[in-house]
């Protein structure tokens, strides 16, 4: 890596303080909260050197927003690096998904700070209603902006979809798996994260994966499953595959690890700033070094 900077663990603290201090809670009923979360997101792009974009599209009578940055816009091929900003229901969405916000947030100051030379510009997207009732429909905020891409011909080398990075344990036997090959393949102590995808585009994968794992900030694992569905499909990243494009998740596995998933106790106290700084950090690495 040509250059170096820290991820900001203050900074990222502030971003999920402030979504986790909106009330009522940030879901897709709440269209006051969504608009709070969309112009701090919107603001903060801003103030690191962006010009956003807004996406607007209608469900049912109303309106939801992505809000878009885009680095080295003049760059014909991109990459997409996005996370969704609404929460299930009546939770906080600290983990689910304030931290991934705050992920987002971070990779985008850090990339307009350092100015990499790049042989591609970089789409960061907050999206909407990723979450219950509308997961897995055409009105996800990601199905929106995927289909937008291919509509538009866009050259997409891939997309980077931040999940919930905020919640890790050293307790011994923290980490649950749906089966058993898999945990005698992984770690049974929730510290680790997780790049998650699909064999059809393992080679994109496996370049973040490497770019990630040699930062050393955060231990750094990966998954590649056999085709879409169940735990390889578990956010926006999977609408982009819809369309052909190649798209991977950042994740620390969710339900298989945090118990407060898409409970009330989803709060900011449960959080790990230091290792959220670190998956950060692995990703800005392996942005600066990757050549698609």
């Amino acid at each position: 890596m040509t250059n170096v900077s820290r991820a900001n663990r203050t900074r990222m603290y502030r971003d999920v303080e402030f979504l986790t201090g909106i009330t009522p809670h940030r879901n897709h009923a709440n269209l006051k909260s969504l608009e709070q979360a969309y112009r701090y997101i919107w603001t903060e792009l801003e103030a690191a050197g962006y010009t956003p974009e807004m996406q607007t599209w209608a469900v049912r009578g109303h309106e939801y927003h992505n809000v878009i940055a885009k680095f080295r816009p003049d760059l014909e091929r991109r990459l997409v690096v996005g996370a969704h900003y609404d929460v299930c229901f009546t939770t906080p969405g600290a983990d689910d998904n304030a931290s991934a916000v705050a992920g987002l947030l971070e990779t985008a100051r850090l990339i307009a700070e350092i100015n990499p030379n790049l042989n591609f510009g970089i789409d960061f997207v907050a999206y909407s209603l990723e979450e219950p009732p509308h997961f897995g429909s055409e009105s996800m905020g990601s199905y929106v902006h995927a289909q937008s891409l291919h509509e538009a011909g866009t050259n997409v080398v891939g997309m980077i979809c931040y999940e919930m990075i905020g919640y890790f344990s050293d307790e011994p036997g923290s980490q649950q798996y749906p089966h058993p090959d898999l945990a005698r393949l992984y770690p049974s102590t929730g510290n680790f994260i997780v790049v998650v995808g699909i064999e059809e585009h393992k080679a994109f994968n496996e370049a973040i994966y490497q770019g990630m794992r040699q930062a050393e900030t955060i231990p750094t694992e990966v998954i590649h499953f056999p085709g879409p569905g169940g735990l390889a499909s578990m956010s926006d990243h999977m609408n982009y595959w819809t369309f052909g494009f190649p798209a991977l998740m950042i994740n620390n596995t969710s339900f298989l690890r945090n118990p407060h998933y898409h409970e009330p106790t989803d709060t900011i106290d449960t959080l790990d700033f230091d290792r959220m700084a670190g998956v950060v950090d692995a990703h800005v690495h392996a942005l600066q070094g990757v050549v698609f």
